[in-house]
């Protein structure tokens, strides 16, 4: 398997990645190791960075809360909690996400409720558990191709692109999860404030990490290299991602002014959900199974690479990955909080605006955590009002960085299978479709060649 041992040179290389230790230089106690996972490389980038998941995050749950009665409180409060701990963990920005899949069954389907929901998370989450906990994960890790991984880096990359651009240009009505007409160009909502947003994102943070090159020229030059230089630095140093999100909360309030009135003080009452045995079934068919590929190959295994590319010498396993994702749901599920997972999605997000270590999603956690605990799900008022073009170009430019992950294919094989796995995986709608076809073409390609080197020895 000529893929498994294609080494490729780092996606990005930034002081940020070199200066962080490796895994072996990590101090022996589990204390000390969360707090080096923990601390800020940047305050204001790590700070812009955990604004990259937003775009993905707040319409799912806005949709579910107001679709199916999520407790919006009791989600931000577990969320907030798996956001600091997976942050100490791993020392990378590692999101909290929904899972996909399950949400929209919930969203579309009338008898598919919260309790089915929460059973769908609870045994979507004891298979990945136990797929981590005996290697098994790390088996499937090592086996997949990256070509194929790449193909599902970037039909996720393009979904949420193509998703971006609808909630740009279209008006969203998240309760029944469709479109409900043209968005207008002004108002404060409209699409020249999506595209004033957008143009301030590419101007402070341009396509990635670029660097004015330094030629040999005389003392002037050298001078407005120089002066050139500390402006793109300052430029680049506004927190892009956390402004638009503080704009579109002061939009919110001024759409909404009487949503500050409605908001409750205290957190919301945190009950067990009572889940039937048809909930059960229904959970593990409707939910689960479609749910199950998607967060294998999307939630750890395209996680775990893409980690791996960002952050080298700082790769986190499979297996782990797959069994936090599991207690997350194994815990949180039966309060009824959200069934959540990791994603390559929110992970490219959080890295294009800035996140560089476990506290960029820590200070989100704890941004979660207080709202939960204060304000509960009176929250929901505010974000009934936040401008939704604005979150689409948050979604936009996280899509984007993870489908320029798979820019590094080394061959027109890798390449082919990579295309092919993307055009199913969209056209079908199905991350396991274009997972099975992306790993049939590869073998078929791989048996072509050792006929052809067969044939070529025995001439």
């Amino acid at each position: 398997m000529d893929s498994q041992t294609h080494q490729n040179p780092p996606l990005h290389t930034l002081p940020e990645t070199i200066a962080q230790p490796p895994i072996s230089g990590f101090p022996a106690t589990v204390v000390d190791r969360a707090k080096n996972n923990l601390l800020f490389r940047s305050k204001w980038a790590e700070l812009n960075g955990a604004m990259g998941d937003l775009g993905t995050y707040i319409p799912i749950v806005l949709a579910l809360t107001l679709a199916k009665d999520l407790n919006l409180g009791t989600t931000l409060i577990f969320t907030g909690v798996y956001n600091i701990i997976t942050g100490a963990i791993y020392g990378v920005p590692m999101p909290v996400q929904p899972m996909k899949s399950i949400a929209a069954v919930a969203i579309t389907n009338p008898d598919f409720g919260i309790p089915e929901a929460m059973a769908a998370g609870i045994l979507t989450g004891a298979i990945l558990f136990l797929l981590g906990v005996t290697g098994l994960m790390q088996l499937v890790y090592r086996f997949i191709p990256l070509s194929v991984v790449r193909g599902i880096q970037l039909a996720q990359g393009l979904s949420f692109a193509l998703t971006a651009v609808k909630y740009i240009r279209n008006v969203q009505d998240f309760s029944k999860s469709k479109s409900s007409g043209q968005r207008h160009w002004l108002g404060l909502d409209g699409l020249v404030l999506a595209l004033i947003c957008a143009v301030f994102i590419i101007i402070v943070n341009g396509a990635g990490d670029e660097e004015i090159e330094e030629r040999d020229g005389d003392l002037g030059d050298r001078e407005r290299v120089g002066k050139r230089r500390k402006l793109t630095k300052i430029v680049a140093s506004l927190p892009s991602a956390f402004n638009i999100f503080l704009l579109g909360v002061v939009l919110a309030i001024i759409r909404g002014p009487k949503v500050v009135k409605g908001l409750k003080y205290g957190p919301s009452p945190i009950e067990i959900v009572k889940i039937s045995k048809n909930a059960w079934k229904d959970g593990f068919i409707k939910g689960t199974i479609p749910q199950l590929p998607l967060s294998i190959l999307n939630s750890v295994i395209a996680v775990c690479k893409l980690s791996s590319d960002l952050f080298p010498g700082r790769d986190v396993s499979a297996a782990s990955v797959s069994v936090t994702v599991g207690v997350m749901n194994l815990v949180g599920c039966w309060f009824g909080a959200m069934p959540c997972c990791h994603g390559a999605g929110g992970l490219a997000g959080q890295y294009k605006f800035g996140g560089r270590s476990g506290g960029c999603v820590a200070l989100l956690g704890a941004a979660k955590l207080g709202l939960g605990l204060v304000l509960g799900s009176s929250l929901v008022k505010v974000l009934e009002q936040f401008p939704v073009g604005v979150l689409g170009v948050l979604l936009l430019f996280a899509g984007i960085e993870l489908a320029m992950c798979s820019r590094d294919m080394g061959s027109k094989g890798e390449s082919f299978v990579m295309l092919l796995c993307t055009a199913v995986s969209l056209v079908g709608s199905s991350a396991g479709l274009g997972f099975l076809c992306g790993m049939a073409v590869h073998y078929l390609l791989g048996l072509r060649k050792m006929a052809q080197n067969v044939q070529s020895c025995s001439v």
